[in-house]
């Protein structure tokens, strides 16, 4: 099986507060959405032209978000620069970091965020591409 993208899609009743994390806080830029479609409304969130999107959507009738446990985790692997910036704006938007469950994410330089839903958000620093 050949696998072309991946996206990630959640709900959410913060639809606003959530891309608003995604895009202004991690900064993902916004790169495709819908309004109304069959009573939903979401965003896509990556880097334009990339084969990894999120996707957050909520319906009309009501989309609770329900986050999983501790080590239920999305991971981002970025550029140490950017796991920097993205968590100094974390930090002027009020949002603290927070520890993992599991101390590997410290011990590769992860940072820990949590989204407006309560879900947590790994950023670790990749090394740099050849």
């Amino acid at each position: 099986m050949r696998i072309d993208a991946v996206r990630v899609a959640r709900q959410t009743d913060q639809l606003d507060a959530v891309v608003a994390f995604y895009r202004d806080v991690v900064g993902l830029p916004v790169i495709g959405g819908f309004d109304d479609h069959d009573g939903y409304t979401g965003v896509m969130l990556g880097a334009p032209g990339e084969a990894a999107h999120l996707e957050f959507t909520t319906h009309s009738s009501g989309s609770p978000a329900q986050p999983g446990g501790p080590d239920d985790l999305l991971v981002l692997y970025c550029e140490a620069d950017g796991v920097r910036a993205a968590v100094d704006r974390a930090a002027a938007a009020g949002i603290e970091a927070v520890d993992a469950t599991n101390p590997y994410w410290a011990g590769v330089g992860g940072v820990v965020l949590l989204d407006p839903d309560g879900r947590r958000l790994v950023l670790v620093p990749s090394s740099p591409r050849a």
